[in-house]
């Protein structure tokens, strides 16, 4: 279980940029067959996936304890799931960057710098993602944890359109119609189109 040592604005947290130009200098982990930004654990995670030419970008609320080979039960299902609908490789990605196994331990407010950061990374997640990337979206009731969500949700939503993602959802929606969590998924759950804009505004 992780659970955050202070608020993130009061720690030394890398840029995405700084992040990525130090990845694959940790060690323990395969760096050709992993992307893990930052590569070592802290409490926060910009990436963590697998790297191939046809990624299925996964979102989450958060980080929990997951690093290369060791993956926990949801990143497990999701790399199943990937790999049962046709993509090489996957990507974890998360609505805020905090680690935090209990949605409660979550900070109560958003730290700007954190979600800026975020968000470079989910636009190099994008860039990277080949035409169309293809998003899946899985953070279940999750999202009703922080008021804050809905806002990092909706800027990742501008970033989609601007590199034409495709988004999609896996199992039943939720009563209140939020997206299905990867756990208890069936390993060939097949991904269902998704609209996020009409979720935002019918949902949150």
């Amino acid at each position: 279980m992780h659970i955050p040592s202070a608020p993130t604005a009061a720690q030394e947290v890398l840029t995405f940029s700084e992040a990525m130009a130090r990845s694959g200098q940790g060690d323990g982990y395969d760096r050709e067959k992993w992307l893990y930004v930052p590569d070592f654990y802290a409490d926060y995670r910009y990436i963590l996936g697998t790297r191939g030419m046809k990624p299925l970008i996964c979102i989450g609320i958060n980080p929990s304890t997951a690093e290369p080979g060791n993956l926990d039960p949801t990143l497990k299902s999701v790399e199943r799931i990937a790999a049962a609908n046709g993509f090489d490789s996957f990507i974890m990605f998360n609505v805020y960057a905090q680690r935090a196994t209990r949605p409660q331990d979550m900070e109560r407010e958003m730290n700007p710098a954190l979600h800026r950061e975020n968000m470079a990374a989910f636009e190099y997640v994008l860039a990277h993602g080949g035409e169309s990337p293809a998003v899946w979206a899985a953070w279940g009731n999750i999202i009703e944890t922080r008021g804050y969500l809905k806002d990092c949700l909706i800027d990742m939503l501008d970033l989609g359109r601007k590199y034409g993602a495709v988004w999609y959802t896996a199992g039943p929606r939720s009563k209140r119609g939020h997206p299905h969590h990867p756990l208890y998924l069936k390993k060939d759950s097949a991904l269902d189109l998704f609209d996020p804009a009409a979720y935002c505004e019918n949902c949150l």
